[in-house]
């Protein structure tokens, strides 16, 4: 295999030759695709790189601030620009013509639909047998991934195991969420037989330790504690990943600011990590533009433009423990105007900060899964099966470095309970915390079934309906097997 990295580009370009508009739009744009393609190892080997070159996508984790922090207390929209479209999730309003569920819904299913093409055409080319295994765990992975994300945000979906065409996506229903997660588990299962561990050239790629992680989410997601607790235990139990640590004498965020840090892509504690290169190639991440408040001028992003979108909620800085250094350096009140001198009040998300090369050009990679994640979904899933104080342990190696201390300290910040209920409250608000504007709020509310009883009490107005999205019209107009979502809007 080749460095993930340099066949990005490429194989951007070369899947264009193969991508399609939507989960409707499935056949080939050009002959060329279905003649002349997937003849090679080198053309899968493009193949492959692809989907993870479309990972970085406005519409997949480009914009998944939008499904997964906006709706919940942590961010809301913009207040200009595309304001309509994201203040539909902050306030719950969407509508079936909305074009972000409409360009995730299609996105998703274009990514999986490449996934199930390479999965349906490998075996039919002379190739190394290992490679060929190999290349089917990582689509395997990738599959997986999309799913949890689709039936996540959608609910009941259509499940798609085979490249389809345009006429066969007119037979596709929606599938029960239940078989769609029997689907990413068995997917997740097998791409646990990945290495565990790739040379320099190769690093980026998904892991058994990313499978593993991954799994253990999903199992989280559905209660079953067991088994969540026993795969996230095996990630712990392997050693590959570790927190980075503060620097050691006084309180610092040092460990912390260094995992996203712009330059230190794929460190010991990333598990999984969407890859952005900044350069000119087309691979640079949005954030750092996308996040500074907006007519900021260069007082905070000195290239490109502000787009002062995911604006943090007062509420959010102000949930914070005193003394936990996680939250100056996550989001900030403010910024000196460089013209003037003087302070303007302006909440921004400043965890994802790098000087870009051109507007919307920046290094930083995005997060999928860490391993502070990890530890604090074992300490969630051990105080669910009735093991509170050895969950104290994990949740707080998490929450030392966060104010400042070594994780294997004894703090005064430490939490010791044998109180099931105040250790799920205490899990729920260090997730918040670590994990800020990281994708995983609203998620976890959700499946806590905490999201109506928390939103409420702030002053959100939303019901059980609105958990999940709306079914893009688009494809209930055109494929009459689709049902539609029962999205109810509270009265305002």
């Amino acid at each position: 295999m080749k460095n993930i990295y340099k066949l990005l580009l490429l194989s951007g370009i070369c899947l264009s030759l193969i991508s399609c508009d939507g989960f409707l739009d499935l056949q080939p744009k050009t002959e060329l695709s279905i003649d002349q393609y997937y003849k090679t190892p080198e053309q899968f080997t493009a193949a492959v790189n692809g989907v993870y070159s479309a990972l970085q996508e406005g519409n997949l984790y480009g914009n998944w601030y939008v499904m997964s922090e906006i709706p919940s207390d942590n961010t809301r929209n913009a207040l200009s620009g595309s304001v309509t479209d994201q203040d539909e999730f902050d306030k719950f309003y969407i509508r079936t013509t909305n074009p972000y569920i409409a360009d995730f819904w299609n996105k998703s299913y274009d990514a999986i639909n490449r996934l199930n093409t390479i999965l349906g055409r490998i075996d039919n080319i002379s190739m190394d047998d290992n490679l060929k295994e190999h290349y089917k765990m990582e689509c395997k992975f990738l599959r997986g991934l999309l799913y949890f994300n689709v039936v996540r945000v959608y609910g009941d979906v259509p499940l798609v195991l085979k490249e389809v065409t345009i006429t066969e996506a007119y037979d596709y229903a929606r599938e029960s969420k239940d078989k769609v997660y029997s689907q990413i588990i068995s997917d997740l299962t097998e791409a646990e037989k990945l290495p565990k561990s790739y040379p320099a050239s190769d690093i980026g790629r998904a892991t058994s330790g990313a499978a593993k992680s991954l799994l253990g989410k999903v199992y989280l997601t559905l209660n079953n504690y067991p088994e969540a607790e026993k795969k996230l235990l095996e990630v712990i139990s392997g050693g590959e990943y570790s927190l980075l640590e503060n620097t050691a004498g006084s309180l610092n965020i040092d460990g912390y600011a260094s995992v996203f840090n712009a330059n230190n892509h794929n460190s010991k504690e990333a598990v999984f990590e969407v890859q952005f290169k900044k350069g000119g190639y087309g691979e640079g991440n949005n954030f750092p533009n996308a996040f500074a408040p907006e007519n900021s001028g260069t007082s905070v992003i000195s290239i490109g433009g502000s787009g002062g979108n995911n604006v943090p909620e007062q509420e959010m800085y102000d949930s914070y423990g005193a003394g936990d250094l996680r939250r100056d350096f996550s989001m900030r009140l403010g910024y000196i105007n460089n013209k003037t001198n003087k302070w303007v009040d302006s909440r921004y998300v400043s965890k994802y900060f790098d000087t870009p090369y051109q507007d919307g050009d920046s290094n930083n990679n995005f997060p999928v899964i860490r391993y502070a994640d990890v530890l604090l979904m074992y300490a969630e899933a051990l105080n669910r099966n009735g093991k509170t104080a050895d969950a104290c342990a994990y949740l707080n190696k998490v929450r030392r470095r966060g104010y400042g201390y070594q994780t294997t300290e004894t703090t005064s910040v430490d939490i010791n309970t044998t109180d099931k209920d105040a250790f799920l409250l205490a899990v729920e608000n260090e997730r918040r915390a670590e994990l800020a504007f990281e994708g995983h709020r609203w998620f976890d509310l959700v499946r806590t079934g905490r999201a109506i009883e928390v939103l409420k009490s702030k002053g959100y107005k939303l019901n059980e309906t609105n958990l999940i999205c709306p079914i893009p019209q688009k494809q209930i107009d055109v494929n009459p097997k689709l049902s539609q979502n029962n999205y109810k809007i509270e009265p305002k």
